[in-house]
């Protein structure tokens, strides 16, 4: 099914026009018809006045970024699109089989006062136009197992616009509800390559070679491989992903709490190895200085006990407290 925009159709205002016109042309050949003594034209002005209000139907009126399939008798007649007051054949019927989905995305559900209650409530705007905005669907937060089978909470943004109207229309069933259960299973797929943080010995290219790609290091590379993803499902319904972002991202909360321990005691290490590293530092620096400048010579022994000493005071978590000897150092 491809797409076919009508043209030549914004003469809507003309029409209104002519049937005002002609019902007032009707209205005085009646008494025209009776002084006259022409039935015919008192006929033909009847019929007009009891049929004529047909061609209103063919009257559609578009805000900028709007459309409208249409059908004549289950044909596809065209597309209508852009801002405008338009005139096509008045048996066409419009045809949106999304027109009643509410998904969690912008331009599906408007917020209004409820007449009966009063209070702020939520109603459905149904319509058969098809909205060429930029839409963003929001989907729920779905729990998924990562490369290394630990369960994360992921949500996902998708930034989403309608491409080719007749494939939305008439390739799948409901365009909304396809879009929702592919972006899903897109999601689905990508988050099971990559671990939740760098992990040794993990290939997320494909390539063979073990790299650092991760959900919370890598979220541009994911949210990318996510775009074209579904953007490879959803094309045979004429929708356009312009962009997919990760909204959200955590451990389940069945393993949070142990995957903050075990965060923590990596930074702890992290920490005390950098502090380690630092101290064996200063202290060969210190050793090479009093060579270098002579001021004390110190057997093996005494340079064992200074090391020691000062890797306790560098690599300790308080404050070291110094002890004064006024004695011999023998």
């Amino acid at each position: 099914m491809k797409e076919k925009v009508l043209t030549g159709k914004k003469h809507g205002m003309l029409l209104l026009v002519t049937y005002f016109l002609l019902d007032i042309v009707a209205i005085g050949l009646i008494p025209f018809g009776v002084s006259e003594n022409a039935p015919a034209v008192i006929v033909l002005a009847v019929i007009w006045l009891s049929l004529g209000w047909i061609m209103l139907l063919g009257l559609k009126v578009l805000k900028p970024q709007e459309a409208l399939v249409l059908t004549l008798f289950g044909k596809y007649y065209g597309t209508l699109k852009g801002e405008g007051f338009y005139a096509v054949n008045p048996f066409c019927v419009s045809v949106n089989p999304a027109a009643k989905t509410e998904l969690n995305q912008s331009g599906d559900v408007k917020s209004a006062i409820s007449p009966l209650t009063g209070q702020p409530g939520t109603i459905s705007m149904p319509s058969n136009k098809l909205s060429l905005k930029i839409l963003t669907l929001n989907n729920n937060r779905q729990k998924i197992n990562d490369r290394l089978g630990t369960p994360v909470e992921i949500g996902m943004a998708v930034t989403w616009c309608i491409d080719d109207t007749a494939k939305a229309v008439f390739n799948v069933h409901n365009y909304k509800e396809y879009l929702s259960l592919q972006c899903d299973t897109a999601l689905r797929n990508i988050v099971r390559i990559y671990p939740y943080d760098v992990a040794e010995g993990v290939d997320t290219t494909g390539d063979g070679v073990a790299d650092e790609g991760s959900l919370r290091g890598s979220s541009e590379v994911v949210a990318a491989r996510i775009r074209e993803e579904i953007e490879k499902r959803v094309s045979i319904a004429g929708l356009h992903i312009i962009e997919a972002r990760i909204t959200y991202l955590a451990y389940a909360p069945e393993i949070a709490a142990a995957m903050l321990q075990r965060q923590q005691a990596s930074a702890i290490i992290d920490a005390r190895k950098m502090i380690v590293d630092g101290a064996v530092g200063m202290v060969e620096m210190a050793l090479e200085r009093l060579n270098e400048t002579k001021m004390v010579n110190l057997d093996e022994e005494r340079k064992a006990a200074m090391v020691s000493n000062l890797l306790v005071v560098l690599c300790g978590n308080h404050d070291a407290q110094p002890v004064v000897n006024s004695g011999s150092l023998y």
